[in-house]
């Protein structure tokens, strides 16, 4: 039993593209520190408006 393997000019293509993965990122790459500001949080304002943050609950606002 001899079998000939036909690849097709796309498929050989597309494994000469996409045929291996990329190398793995360590963890400790992908991870940066920053100094932080000393007085940050004590000169920030907060602004409930302006915060994208802000929501309301339906619920509370109506009392229930």
């Amino acid at each position: 039993m001899n079998e000939e393997l036909t690849v097709d000019p796309a498929a050989m293509a597309r494994h000469e593209r996409f045929g291996k993965l990329p190398e793995r990122i360590p963890p400790e790459h992908m991870i940066e520190e920053k100094q932080a500001e000393p007085n940050a949080g004590v000169t920030a304002e907060y602004n409930p408006e302006g915060s994208w943050i802000f929501s309301s609950c339906l619920a509370l606002d109506l009392g229930l």
